[in-house]
């Protein structure tokens, strides 16, 4: 069972006692999201960068990947009694320290030309994302009211689809466009010199994101983000008693389904760049398709505004299992199409994809009452299943790239299984008070 996420269970009040209200807080929340976005989907674009960097097949490509999701699975549950011991705005701030940090190991990274000290880096990176998501997914849920929950969740999500759909832009011109592999038509072998040359390309942008994280975390270490009181803690462990999670089906069910979607969209974006620009699919560089790929992540972010006002006039789990169905069929094509028309079906994708996890989210943690933390925390080390991407790049060696998205249909299929049954609330506990 993970640890607890510092008072989560209880309905936070900004404003309540003069601070900030609600609107100021879900934007500073908005621009966390938003940077988490931006430096996870960087990964997209530099993953086929190392994979010719290094010379590796699509299993280490996606090993890299699987890497950064490990990290969700280990740095969870500290990161949730690290909030406890000193609080959300301070483990924000570490949260964004650790990343900046992890962003400048990328320097002597490639300076050195070290696939090992890569993964490290991206390690951290993903470490201090870790921390970010355990606090501020659960607190975005509880900020308001419960049965708006899913809505708010979806708003501040689209903020970090717009992170993702400017990431590609971002690393396609200063990686991929600086880069000898990633302005070749195709795949190409590098020499040991072009290689060297290639592996340099990131130290700047990884400066930048640096740069803009340590800003950032000033910003918000001086921001007077709200916080629940200690006897609201206090209460909700009282509570916590005698009761169970395993009895509560949208949460049983939901743990898988956050881990399987993750599986579906790591796979998705990971390896975009690397279908596109396939010959029998749209024959184009990898800095070409990156612009592509921007709008995939695009598409999220317009499904995700959507989304917020979708799950607010209609149930979650009926607008959930809809796209559930779109993902499915989209899928279907890319895996059996060819050219333009399975190049747009698997950008298509990003839209359909764009409210799972935060509709997935709410759903799970329905009717928890006090043990909404601890809910909240298994869902959130359930995001580790991106590291599961390894699978679908040990098919794609095995039986050809399209056909590794077969997996991904795979995943749809479940998300709709949890929309239409799995997430339907058993046991629910009434909700808690808001704090004082």
């Amino acid at each position: 069972m993970a640890g607890p996420v510092s008072g989560v269970t209880a309905q936070a009040q900004p404003g309540a006692t003069g601070g900030p209200g609600a609107r100021a807080v879900l934007s500073l929340l908005a621009t966390l999201f938003f940077m988490w976005g931006f430096i996870t989907v960087i990964n997209n674009t530099l993953l086929p960068h190392l994979r010719s960097v290094f010379v590796l097949d699509y299993t280490r490509t996606t090993l890299i990947e699987s890497v950064w999701f490990i990290a969700y699975f280990v740095a969870s549950i500290p990161s949730a009694k690290l909030i406890e011991r000193i609080g959300y705005k301070r483990s924000i701030v570490t949260g964004l320290a650790v990343m900046a940090v992890g962003a400048l190991m990328m320097v002597p990274a490639a300076r050195l030309a070290s696939f090992a000290l890569v993964l490290t880096a991206l390690f951290v990176i993903a470490s201090g994302i870790t921390l970010l998501q355990v606090a501020a997914n659960p607190y975005v849920t509880v900020i308001g009211p419960p049965e708006t929950g899913s809505s708010r969740l979806n708003l501040v999500q689209a903020f970090n689809s717009l992170g993702t759909t400017l990431a590609p832009l971002f690393a396609g011109y200063l990686i991929l466009g600086r880069s000898s592999g990633g302005t070749a038509q195709g795949e190409v072998v590098l020499t040991a010199a072009e290689r060297y040359a290639d592996a340099q390309s990131v130290i700047l942008p990884y400066i930048i994101v640096a740069v803009v994280l340590a800003l950032l975390a000033v910003v918000i270490a001086r921001f007077p983000l709200p916080t629940i009181n200690a006897s609201g803690r206090r209460a909700s462990a009282a509570d916590r008693r005698g009761l169970s999670l395993w009895k509560h089906r949208n949460l049983v069910w939901g743990v898988p389904a956050i881990f399987i979607y993750l599986i579906a969209e790591i796979g998705v974006a990971n390896l975009f760049i690397n279908f596109v620009s396939q010959p029998d699919i749209a024959a184009i560089s990898q800095e070409q398709a990156s612009r592509y790929l921007a709008i995939l992540w695009g598409g999220m972010m317009v499904g995700r505004f959507f989304g917020s006002w979708l799950t607010h006039r209609f149930p979650a789990d009926k607008v959930l299992a809809v796209f559930a169905v779109g993902a499915f069929v989209v899928m279907a094509v890319a895996t059996f199409a060819s050219g333009p028309v399975a190049m747009w079906a698997l950008i298509s994708v990003g839209l359909f994809h764009s409210i799972m996890f935060p509709t997935i989210f709410t759903l799970g943690i329905k009717g928890l009452g006090p043990l909404t933390e601890e809910g909240s925390g298994l869902l959130i080390m359930a995001i580790a299943g991106g590291a599961l991407v390894v699978v679908q790049g040990w098919l794609a060696d095995r039986y050809g790239l399209q056909l590794s998205f077969l997996l991904t249909m795979v995943c749809e299929l479940y998300i709709l299984f949890y929309a239409l049954w799995g997430s339907r609330p058993t046991h629910a506990l009434p909700t808690q008070s808001p704090a004082a």
